[in-house]
């Protein structure tokens, strides 16, 4: 079974998660803080913009595959994968606060639509096998 519209959005977060590590990366080595986060408001905001996307990211991922192999070739489906993608980018850009701090909540908003809409649309595929 080929499930493009998973593969996509599994790389985009995969892309994504290391785009984020690598932020909190740049911090650590700019603050020389090896370990935890040393109290640092800059690295604790981007440690939690990783860990929010890791809490959130797996059961889209999971949700999108498994639409996607009760319902192929959905163009909606790729649609709100790609809403979900674009919208960590802006949660993550968000977390740092200063005048892109909009991304946060427009992140953050996107991120539950995606997973509502998600969940409400694997629970009528359900119901309707």
């Amino acid at each position: 079974m080929y499930l493009p519209i998973s593969l996509a959005s599994a790389a985009a977060a995969a892309a994504l998660n290391v785009w984020l590590s690598i932020r909190i990366g740049a911090v650590r080595s700019a603050k020389k803080i090896s370990v935890g986060d040393g109290g640092d408001e800059d690295l604790i905001r981007r440690m939690r913009a990783q860990a929010n996307f890791i809490e959130n990211a797996p059961i889209v991922l999971i949700l999108i595959a498994l639409i996607e192999a009760a319902r192929p070739g959905n163009l909606w489906l790729a649609g709100v994968a790609g809403a979900f993608v674009v919208a960590r980018v802006a949660h993550g850009v968000g977390m740092d606060g200063g005048p892109l701090r909009i991304g946060r909540m427009i992140g953050t908003m996107v991120t539950m639509l995606s997973l509502l809409g998600l969940a409400i649309w694997a629970a009528t595929i359900a119901i309707d096998m």
